[in-house]
């Protein structure tokens, strides 16, 4: 067996390992935590698939930025408020069903649809930061541009609605 392949399967179980323990665990803080296995993981694995840029936009934006997010908003809302209670008790059962519907498609779409891809031949500079930038800010303008315009607005939403609940206090 190749070394990749070994790195490959091993990385996919911790990864599986952890988003299992990401939904079961009770604590908030703890699954957070999981989940920066998780997306450290897929950060491996975009290395093993030698796109190191997307790897370490991985790393920065979702198990930095992202998961401080999320840590502050467990912080805000408290793991002490938080009560699990299932009133519906079907849906756990249908949870697993629907998770073994797609894993055996998932496998069957694997094995007998697509088989191995094929190779294909790209140029040295392909994926690299200079050829991203340039695609991001001469093909894709509009869309950057209209995503930047979007997370300003939602930054001034939230300072607005910040100052409100100041001045009702």
């Amino acid at each position: 067996m190749d070394i990749l392949l070994a790195f490959y399967i091993i990385t996919g179980v911790i990864m599986l390992l952890a988003a299992i323990a990401m939904v079961n665990t009770r604590n908030m803080v703890y699954s957070a935590l999981y989940m920066v296995v998780v997306f450290l993981a897929t950060a491996v694995l975009y290395l093993i698939y030698q796109a190191p840029l997307i790897a370490m936009i991985q790393i920065t934006v979702y198990a930095g930025g992202i998961m401080v997010l999320f840590v502050f908003v467990i912080m805000l809302i408290g793991t002490d408020k938080m009560i699990h209670e299932e009133h519906i008790r079907w849906h756990r059962p249908l949870a697993f069903i629907l998770t073994f519907a797609l894993v055996a498609e998932t496998a069957y779409l694997a094995v007998y649809r697509f088989g191995q891809p094929t190779l294909t031949l790209v140029n040295q500079d392909f994926g690299s930061p200079n050829e991203i930038g340039l695609a991001l800010f001469q093909k894709y303008v509009l869309p950057v541009e209209v995503t930047s315009v979007l997370l300003l607005v939602a930054m001034v939403g939230t300072i607005v609605l910040a100052f409100r609940k100041e001045k009702m206090k």
